[in-house]
């Protein structure tokens, strides 16, 4: 299915946030076919080079509507295979590469238009380049517009842990469109969801809430409902991106169920589980711990089982995932300390804590009660 964006002057009913940080901010924008608005782009472009980092899926869904908006400008384009496992220190040298042969210097601007890790790569090398250029998020995925656009997070992964190489480079502006949702894969927009969940289980209750009561209508993409899960993640993620940008503190709560996601992708090879699949799974690891530990309530995990479960989201480990493994792949995770791991657990649904105190044992625990209970057929 190929989805056209038309170029347009003026966009109605968009909706700008602004990401307060301590030394400066940016404007979030949210709004449906808004890719093509000539004034973001007037507004965000510096007059250098402009590079677009994006894919081999989404570069003929939304290029050609960016390139028209961008049109007199000195752009150029870098194209990288689609797939987590192309998220490395070679694709990251590509850009690096491209930058150099275009003669982009210190007022050049990188946009990146994809999903999570388009993002993530444009960011570091934008981040890495002459100490820091210009850098603008163009997600393009759910995920990528609840969670990985706002932030400021940029890295690659390492075959021993994923984003172990990276760095804290915030955009100068991120532009959310919705109507790039219309074109994506229902098992990507299945996994965008587990970040929107995440939200409600650490610090939105009432977000949570509502995403028990309107499951139906999300998985059914209806435009009213997409539109506020993503201004109510944005707001929420900004909210503590504001209080911790480089996350030596609160900010470590949006890692709920992550340590575990990680371990599961990395022992995985990137392969067997999108992102937000395996945070899902994280994530109701981490609310069975949470009850072990007697942190939280019984029923907790039960209760952030069946909505990820109403929202076509795996929640058991294979079988065939190995419990220790999965342990020393967490061991490298890059929020361990040197004196252990530090985990995002629950006092309740919709309160996060920092956990310093769980031993090995309970964690091993915890990860045995996550496998599926029978193999499938």
């Amino acid at each position: 299915m190929r989805f056209r964006l038309t170029p347009r002057a003026l966009v109605p009913e968009m909706q700008t946030i602004e990401v307060r940080l301590h030394d400066e901010s940016y404007p979030v924008y949210l709004g449906n076919e808004i890719i093509g608005d000539r004034r973001l782009w007037q507004k965000h472009v510096s007059k250098g080079k402009t590079l677009i980092v994006s894919n081999e899926v989404v570069a003929p869904l939304y290029l050609e509507p960016l390139q028209a908006a961008l049109s007199g400008r000195d752009s150029e384009v870098h194209i990288l295979p689609d797939g987590e496992r192309f998220k490395t220190l070679d694709s990251w040298s590509g850009i690096i590469d491209h930058l150099v042969e275009i003669g982009a210097r210190r007022d050049a601007t990188v946009i990146a238009l994809g999903g999570g890790v388009i993002g993530d790569i444009s960011g570091f090398a934008a981040a890495s380049y002459m100490r820091g250029i210009r850098f603008l998020q163009v997600p393009t995925t759910l995920l990528a517009h609840v969670d990985a656009s706002v932030g400021g997070k940029t890295g690659v992964n390492h075959c021993k842990g994923k984003n172990l190489i990276g760095a804290f480079h915030q955009p100068a502006a991120v532009v959310i469109d919705t109507a790039t949702l219309a074109t994506q894969k229902d098992r990507e927009f299945n996994a965008g969801l587990a970040e929107v969940v995440k939200y409600g289980a650490i610090m939105d209750p009432v977000l949570f809430d509502w995403l028990e009561a309107s499951a139906g209508v999300i998985r059914l993409r209806q435009r009213q409902a997409l539109q506020h899960l993503i201004q109510r993640s944005v707001l929420n993620k900004s909210g503590i991106v504001a209080r911790d940008e480089r996350e030596s503190g609160i900010r470590a709560i949006l890692n709920f169920g992550h340590t575990f996601a990680h371990a599961l992708e990395t022992t995985t090879g990137y392969e067997q589980f999108l992102h937000g699949e395996a945070v899902a799974i994280g994530m109701v690891i981490a609310a069975r711990l949470s009850e072990l530990r007697g942190l939280c309530a019984g029923g907790t995990a039960a209760r952030i089982s069946g909505l990820l479960k109403l929202l076509g989201l795996p929640i058991e480990l294979p079988r065939t995932i190995n419990t220790q493994v999965m342990i020393d792949a967490m061991g490298l995770d890059k929020k361990a300390l040197s004196s252990g791991l530090r985990l995002i657990l629950l006092n309740r649904l919709g309160e996060a804590l920092i956990d310093d105190q769980s031993t090995q044992a309970d964690v091993s625990t915890a990860i045995e009660h996550s496998h599926a209970t029978s193999s499938p057929a």
